[in-house]
Protein backbone atom coordinates (compact mmCIF):
# COMPACT_ATOMS: atom_id res chain seq x y z
CA UNK A 1 0.00 0.00 0.00
CA UNK A 2 1.54 3.99 0.38
CA UNK A 3 1.47 6.60 2.82
CA UNK A 4 0.30 10.05 2.56
CA UNK A 5 -0.56 13.68 3.66
CA UNK A 6 -2.65 16.45 3.15
CA UNK A 7 -2.28 19.78 4.36
CA UNK A 8 -4.74 22.97 4.24
CA UNK A 9 -4.11 26.73 6.45
CA UNK A 10 -1.65 28.63 6.02
CA UNK A 11 0.96 28.79 3.70
CA UNK A 12 3.47 26.22 5.27
CA UNK A 13 7.23 25.32 3.78
CA UNK A 14 7.13 21.51 2.86
CA UNK A 15 9.98 20.00 4.45
CA UNK A 16 7.86 21.29 7.72
CA UNK A 17 5.78 18.16 6.89
CA UNK A 18 8.20 16.10 4.58
CA UNK A 19 11.21 16.03 6.71
CA UNK A 20 10.81 17.51 10.25
CA UNK A 21 7.97 15.60 12.06
CA UNK A 22 9.64 12.54 14.07
CA UNK A 23 7.39 10.43 11.80
CA UNK A 24 7.97 12.05 8.60
CA UNK A 25 6.26 11.30 5.44
CA UNK A 26 9.55 10.81 3.74
CA UNK A 27 10.45 8.86 7.35
CA UNK A 28 7.46 6.57 6.31
CA UNK A 29 9.17 5.80 2.89
CA UNK A 30 11.18 3.59 4.30
CA UNK A 31 9.89 2.62 8.03
CA UNK A 32 6.11 3.16 8.35
CA UNK A 33 4.80 2.67 11.63
CA UNK A 34 1.20 1.43 11.27
CA UNK A 35 1.43 -1.03 8.27
CA UNK A 36 3.46 -4.67 8.04
CA UNK A 37 5.64 -4.01 5.14
CA UNK A 38 7.21 -0.33 6.08
CA UNK A 39 8.40 0.26 2.65
CA UNK A 40 6.70 2.88 0.68
CA UNK A 41 9.71 2.97 -1.92
CA UNK A 42 8.28 2.94 -5.82
CA UNK A 43 8.38 6.35 -5.99
CA UNK A 44 6.53 9.74 -4.83
CA UNK A 45 4.75 12.79 -5.66
CA UNK A 46 3.85 15.99 -4.36
CA UNK A 47 0.88 18.31 -5.96
CA UNK A 48 0.39 22.15 -4.57
CA UNK A 49 -0.93 25.28 -5.74
CA UNK A 50 -0.05 28.47 -6.18
CA UNK A 51 -3.29 30.32 -6.60
CA UNK A 52 -1.60 33.65 -6.91
CA UNK A 53 0.39 32.64 -10.31
CA UNK A 54 -2.17 29.55 -11.61
CA UNK A 55 -5.50 27.77 -9.59
CA UNK A 56 -4.43 24.83 -11.18
CA UNK A 57 -1.54 23.00 -9.30
CA UNK A 58 1.81 21.89 -9.72
CA UNK A 59 3.15 18.46 -9.67
CA UNK A 60 6.32 16.64 -8.95
CA UNK A 61 6.69 12.95 -9.66
CA UNK A 62 9.62 10.72 -9.35
CA UNK A 63 10.12 6.81 -9.40
CA UNK A 64 12.67 7.23 -6.82
CA UNK A 65 12.27 6.10 -3.54
CA UNK A 66 11.18 9.61 -1.85
CA UNK A 67 13.98 8.68 1.00
CA UNK A 68 16.72 9.17 -1.69
CA UNK A 69 16.18 11.96 -3.55
CA UNK A 70 18.12 15.43 -3.69
CA UNK A 71 15.92 17.04 -5.39
CA UNK A 72 13.09 16.72 -2.93
CA UNK A 73 15.17 17.62 -0.23
CA UNK A 74 16.47 20.49 -2.10
CA UNK A 75 13.05 22.46 -3.01
CA UNK A 76 11.05 20.99 0.15
CA UNK A 77 12.28 24.15 2.15
CA UNK A 78 11.47 26.44 -0.88
CA UNK A 79 8.21 25.67 -1.30
CA UNK A 80 5.36 26.72 0.28
CA UNK A 81 1.60 26.89 0.00
CA UNK A 82 -2.09 26.87 1.45
CA UNK A 83 -2.87 23.58 0.11
CA UNK A 84 -0.33 20.22 -1.31
CA UNK A 85 -0.70 17.01 -1.28
CA UNK A 86 2.56 14.45 -0.85
CA UNK A 87 2.30 10.54 -1.47
CA UNK A 88 5.17 7.75 -1.01
CA UNK A 89 4.01 4.72 -3.35
CA UNK A 90 3.96 0.80 -2.32
CA UNK A 91 3.40 -0.34 -5.66
CA UNK A 92 -0.01 -2.60 -6.45
CA UNK A 93 -1.69 -2.41 -9.34
CA UNK A 94 0.67 -0.85 -12.28
CA UNK A 95 4.32 -0.33 -13.25
CA UNK A 96 6.83 1.59 -11.56
CA UNK A 97 6.86 5.09 -13.38
CA UNK A 98 5.79 8.58 -13.42
CA UNK A 99 2.08 8.15 -15.11
CA UNK A 100 1.28 5.65 -12.27
CA UNK A 101 2.56 8.13 -9.42
CA UNK A 102 0.63 10.43 -7.14
CA UNK A 103 -0.85 12.35 -6.89
CA UNK A 104 -2.98 12.65 -10.29
CA UNK A 105 -4.15 15.67 -11.57
CA UNK A 106 -7.36 16.98 -14.10
CA UNK A 107 -7.37 20.50 -14.46
CA UNK A 108 -7.47 22.00 -10.95
CA UNK A 109 -8.18 18.75 -9.05
CA UNK A 110 -5.68 16.82 -7.32
CA UNK A 111 -6.11 12.99 -6.26
CA UNK A 112 -3.90 10.31 -4.37
CA UNK A 113 -5.01 7.18 -3.07
CA UNK A 114 -3.91 4.18 -0.55
CA UNK A 115 -5.26 0.71 -0.44
CA UNK A 116 -6.45 -1.55 -3.77
CA UNK A 117 -9.23 -2.07 -5.73
CA UNK A 118 -10.49 -6.11 -5.16
CA UNK A 119 -10.46 -7.43 -8.96
CA UNK A 120 -9.56 -4.88 -10.42
CA UNK A 121 -8.24 -6.45 -13.63
CA UNK A 122 -11.81 -8.51 -13.93
CA UNK A 123 -14.02 -4.84 -14.12
CA UNK A 124 -11.38 -2.32 -16.18
CA UNK A 125 -13.11 -2.90 -19.16
CA UNK A 126 -16.55 -2.20 -17.48
CA UNK A 127 -15.70 0.81 -16.15
CA UNK A 128 -13.57 2.60 -18.87
CA UNK A 129 -17.26 1.57 -20.57
CA UNK A 130 -18.72 4.39 -18.33
CA UNK A 131 -16.47 7.30 -19.00
CA UNK A 132 -16.76 9.92 -21.52
CA UNK A 133 -14.33 10.53 -24.37
CA UNK A 134 -12.76 13.22 -22.90
CA UNK A 135 -12.48 11.15 -19.37
CA UNK A 136 -11.44 8.19 -21.26
CA UNK A 137 -8.79 10.07 -23.34
CA UNK A 138 -7.32 11.29 -19.93
CA UNK A 139 -6.02 8.06 -18.13
CA UNK A 140 -2.46 7.76 -18.90
CA UNK A 141 -1.62 5.24 -16.58
CA UNK A 142 -2.67 1.63 -15.45
CA UNK A 143 -3.55 2.04 -11.76
CA UNK A 144 -6.96 0.92 -10.23
CA UNK A 145 -6.74 4.84 -8.28
CA UNK A 146 -6.43 6.98 -11.88
CA UNK A 147 -9.49 4.97 -12.87
CA UNK A 148 -10.88 5.53 -9.38
CA UNK A 149 -10.58 8.94 -10.05
CA UNK A 150 -11.95 8.70 -13.42
CA UNK A 151 -15.17 7.78 -12.05
CA UNK A 152 -15.25 10.49 -9.57
CA UNK A 153 -14.54 13.07 -12.61
CA UNK A 154 -17.29 11.95 -14.63
CA UNK A 155 -19.79 12.06 -11.81
CA UNK A 156 -18.42 15.52 -11.02
CA UNK A 157 -20.14 18.40 -13.18
CA UNK A 158 -17.40 19.53 -15.30
CA UNK A 159 -19.40 21.94 -17.31
CA UNK A 160 -18.56 25.59 -15.94
CA UNK A 161 -21.19 25.24 -13.04
CA UNK A 162 -19.69 25.99 -9.50
CA UNK A 163 -17.73 23.09 -8.04
CA UNK A 164 -17.97 23.07 -3.93
CA UNK A 165 -17.29 20.80 -1.43
CA UNK A 166 -20.80 19.25 -1.33
CA UNK A 167 -20.90 18.95 -5.01
CA UNK A 168 -17.20 17.30 -4.60
CA UNK A 169 -19.12 15.17 -2.01
CA UNK A 170 -21.67 13.97 -4.00
CA UNK A 171 -19.72 12.94 -6.66
CA UNK A 172 -17.74 10.87 -4.81
CA UNK A 173 -20.24 8.99 -3.29
CA UNK A 174 -21.57 8.39 -6.65
CA UNK A 175 -18.57 6.98 -7.74
CA UNK A 176 -18.13 4.32 -5.05
CA UNK A 177 -21.88 3.29 -5.33
CA UNK A 178 -20.15 2.80 -9.09
CA UNK A 179 -17.55 0.99 -7.96
CA UNK A 180 -19.83 -0.87 -6.53
CA UNK A 181 -22.10 -1.83 -8.77
CA UNK A 182 -19.51 -2.98 -10.60
CA UNK A 183 -17.61 -5.54 -8.03
CA UNK A 184 -21.29 -6.71 -7.52
CA UNK A 185 -21.86 -6.73 -11.08
CA UNK A 186 -18.51 -8.87 -11.74
CA UNK A 187 -19.17 -11.06 -8.74
CA UNK A 188 -16.41 -9.93 -7.16
CA UNK A 189 -15.51 -10.54 -3.73
CA UNK A 190 -11.79 -9.59 -2.84
CA UNK A 191 -12.10 -6.84 -0.23
CA UNK A 192 -11.75 -3.07 -2.08
CA UNK A 193 -9.76 -0.56 0.22
CA UNK A 194 -10.26 3.42 -0.68
CA UNK A 195 -8.73 5.65 1.43
CA UNK A 196 -9.02 8.69 -1.41
CA UNK A 197 -7.84 12.57 -0.89
CA UNK A 198 -9.28 14.73 -3.47
CA UNK A 199 -8.74 18.45 -3.63
CA UNK A 200 -9.59 21.31 -5.53
CA UNK A 201 -7.59 23.55 -3.93
CA UNK A 202 -9.74 25.05 -1.75
CA UNK A 203 -11.82 22.00 -0.63
CA UNK A 204 -10.33 18.81 0.66
CA UNK A 205 -11.90 15.30 0.80
CA UNK A 206 -10.67 12.11 1.95
CA UNK A 207 -11.94 8.63 3.16
CA UNK A 208 -11.16 5.74 5.40
CA UNK A 209 -13.22 3.12 3.59
CA UNK A 210 -13.23 -0.52 2.49
CA UNK A 211 -16.10 -2.73 1.15
CA UNK A 212 -15.46 -5.39 3.47
CA UNK A 213 -17.37 -4.91 6.98
CA UNK A 214 -15.68 -7.94 8.74
CA UNK A 215 -12.13 -6.21 7.66
CA UNK A 216 -10.98 -2.31 9.01
CA UNK A 217 -10.11 0.01 6.44
CA UNK A 218 -5.92 1.34 6.43
CA UNK A 219 -5.14 3.89 8.93
CA UNK A 220 -6.25 7.37 8.56
CA UNK A 221 -5.98 10.36 10.92
CA UNK A 222 -6.92 14.55 10.76
CA UNK A 223 -5.63 17.22 12.93
CA UNK A 224 -6.80 20.61 13.48
CA UNK A 225 -5.40 23.13 15.34
CA UNK A 226 -4.22 26.89 14.99
CA UNK A 227 -0.95 26.22 13.23
CA UNK A 228 1.43 23.40 13.12
CA UNK A 229 4.91 24.04 13.96
CA UNK A 230 8.19 22.57 14.67
CA UNK A 231 10.65 24.66 16.71
CA UNK A 232 14.21 22.84 17.68
CA UNK A 233 13.06 19.24 16.61
CA UNK A 234 9.74 19.61 18.41
CA UNK A 235 6.62 19.54 16.13
CA UNK A 236 3.17 19.98 17.18
CA UNK A 237 -0.38 21.29 16.05
CA UNK A 238 -1.02 24.29 18.14
CA UNK A 239 -3.92 25.59 19.36
CA UNK A 240 -2.70 29.34 20.21
CA UNK A 241 -4.96 32.00 18.08
CA UNK A 242 -9.20 31.22 17.11
CA UNK A 243 -8.85 33.24 14.47
CA UNK A 244 -5.97 31.11 12.31
CA UNK A 245 -7.03 27.53 11.10
CA UNK A 246 -4.57 24.70 10.11
CA UNK A 247 -6.00 20.98 8.84
CA UNK A 248 -4.17 18.19 8.55
CA UNK A 249 -5.10 14.41 6.86
CA UNK A 250 -2.61 11.72 7.38
CA UNK A 251 -2.17 7.86 6.83
CA UNK A 252 -0.08 8.25 10.29
CA UNK A 253 0.42 10.48 13.04
CA UNK A 254 3.31 12.63 12.17
CA UNK A 255 3.93 13.21 16.23
CA UNK A 256 3.63 11.30 18.92
CA UNK A 257 1.43 13.74 20.43
CA UNK A 258 -1.75 11.62 20.78
CA UNK A 259 -4.15 14.27 21.45
CA UNK A 260 -2.82 16.22 18.06
CA UNK A 261 -4.64 13.18 16.19
CA UNK A 262 -8.20 12.22 15.25
CA UNK A 263 -8.54 8.60 14.31
CA UNK A 264 -11.18 8.63 11.23
CA UNK A 265 -14.14 5.75 11.96
CA UNK A 266 -14.28 3.24 9.41
CA UNK A 267 -16.57 3.88 6.25
CA UNK A 268 -16.54 7.64 6.73
CA UNK A 269 -15.62 10.68 4.49
CA UNK A 270 -13.76 13.77 5.89
CA UNK A 271 -14.41 16.91 4.32
CA UNK A 272 -13.13 20.17 4.91
CA UNK A 273 -14.75 23.35 3.64
CA UNK A 274 -13.46 26.18 2.50
CA UNK A 275 -13.84 28.34 5.85
CA UNK A 276 -11.51 25.26 7.00
CA UNK A 277 -14.38 23.83 9.30
CA UNK A 278 -14.04 19.62 9.34
CA UNK A 279 -16.85 17.36 9.49
CA UNK A 280 -16.97 13.73 9.45
CA UNK A 281 -19.94 11.54 8.60
CA UNK A 282 -20.61 7.87 7.28
CA UNK A 283 -20.11 6.82 3.80
CA UNK A 284 -23.90 5.12 2.86
CA UNK A 285 -23.59 3.85 -0.28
Amino acid sequence: MCRFLAYRGAPIAMDKLLYQPRNSLVRQSFKAREREEPLNGDGFGIGWYQKEIDPKPAVFLSVQPAWNNLNLRSIAPKISSDCFLAHVRAATHGHVSETNSHPFHFGRFLFMHNGSIGGFRVIKRALRMRLSDSIYDWIRGETDSEHFFALFLERLNLKGEEITCESMAAALRGALSDLKELLNEHGITTPTFLNVVITDGDAILATRYTTDPKLQPHTLYHSKGSKFECIEGVCRMTQTDPEDHTVLIVSERLTDVVEDWHKVPANHLVSVHSDLSVTVEPIEV
